[in-house]
């Protein structure tokens, strides 16, 4: 008898397992990164290469870093409400153009309008690697010390913004 209820307990296991698996949203992918300090980098402005930004100049302030690339389907999904929430001035908004060039970023954010107070270029990916890119657009919310407190997976929406995101700025501006 009971060399039939060990098959039947670990049958029941799995279906546990995978009842559990099947109510997790795929898109939420917890980042080890906040509750850290965001990785520091130094890389030219898009606009003007020869100058320099580095998160270090954002300190006293929450801000938003939004990980684009003008080859990015979902960006082009996610772009109408950066530049609706950057007329509102609520939080500055940095953009970080991720493997891309730099006359293709130019034209996407002429052609579509330009919601961010600067964009850096990440030419070869390597600080899209320091913050845990998984995909672009990524987003990412970083209080007056530095610290990564929110990432946002895929596109931004409206749904987003007014439940989680707008709420977690006004917290920090506190």
């Amino acid at each position: 008898m009971s060399k039939y209820l060990w098959p039947l307990g670990i049958f029941l296991v799995l279906v546990v397992f995978l009842g559990v698996g099947l109510t997790l949203d795929p898109r939420e992918v917890p980042s080890p990164l906040v509750g850290k300090a965001a990785p520091a980098f130094e890389l030219p402005q898009l606009h003007e290469p020869a100058r320099k930004f580095s998160p270090a100049e954002m300190k006293g302030r929450v801000w938003m870093l939004n990980v684009w690339a003008s080859w990015c389907v979902s960006c082009r999904d996610e772009h109408p409400v950066l530049v609706e929430l950057s007329r509102t001035k609520v939080v500055p908004i940095y953009g970080l153009d991720y493997k891309d060039s730099r006359t293709d970023a130019l034209r996407w954010l002429t052609q579509f309008g330009d919601p961010y107070d600067l964009s850096v270029a990440d030419v070869d990916g390597r600080i899209g690697i320091e913050y845990g890119v998984y995909g672009v657009p990524e987003t990412y919310v970083i209080d007056k010390a530095g610290t990564i407190r929110y990432k946002h997976i895929g596109p931004v929406n409206q749904e987003a913004l007014k439940k989680t995101i707008l709420p977690l700025i006004a917290e920090l501006n506190k």
